[in-house]
């Protein structure tokens, strides 16, 4: 999330208006609007295989797939973002007076990166956890093969489950499908990261 382009508190009408009009997509939250800046080559690949494996799966039955370009209000805290992808099970369902955002995703996915990491991992699935249907969260690294799963259980808590090597499957109970990490990260490019900055000395 960055930093509020204005004083000036919007309602979320103005902010939808002015958005809708926009070249570019922005948060809105508490009427202050955060610019979403644009994400990698690598990102953007992972994203599209992620959302073209899922819609392989997908096309026979009631769930369908959406790109960032769908945006989604958490109506509990007013949070209006655009998820990197989403999945909706039967009709969309839209906030109060819009046809265009939409309020019941099953599954919601995001791309870290190491500007959004921390506010995907955290304020974001703090707001997400406030919405009613959403029955798991994905987090997709983008520097190695691995991703994060939370499901909700029946009590409303979060377990994590965890995926890791392009051998790997995983199950994604609310969409009774399976997805390949193969296909997820196919033809990617990872850079290998150290676990830590390096304390030596320079000679």
């Amino acid at each position: 999330m960055g930093v509020p382009e204005s004083v000036r508190r919007l309602t979320e009408a103005e902010f939808l208006e002015r958005e809708r009009a926009a070249d570019f997509k922005s948060e809105f939250f508490d009427g202050e609007v955060f610019a979403m800046s644009g994400g990698t080559a690598q990102h953007s690949q992972i994203a599209a295989n992620f959302i073209s494996a899922l819609h392989g799966k997908l096309k026979n039955g009631k769930c369908v797939v959406y790109t960032s370009d769908l945006r989604l209000k958490v109506e509990a805290t007013g949070l209006i973002t655009y998820p990197d992808a989403s999945v909706v099970c039967g009709p969309l369902q839209f906030a109060e007076n819009t046809d265009d955002t939409i309020v019941n995703p099953t599954l919601i996915a995001e791309v870290l990166s190491d500007s959004s990491e921390a506010y995907d991992r955290g304020k974001k699935f703090e707001n997400y956890r406030q919405m009613p249907l959403p029955r798991e969260y994905l987090l997709i690294s983008q520097k190695e093969p691995r991703i994060e799963q939370f499901i909700r259980q029946t009590d409303g808590s979060w377990v994590l489950r965890e995926a890791a090597g392009l051998e790997t499957t995983l199950r994604l109970p609310s969409l009774d499908v399976t997805l390949a990490l193969s296909e997820v990260f196919a033809a990617v490019k990872f850079v290998p990261v150290p676990i830590r900055p390096s304390t030596r000395e320079r000679a």
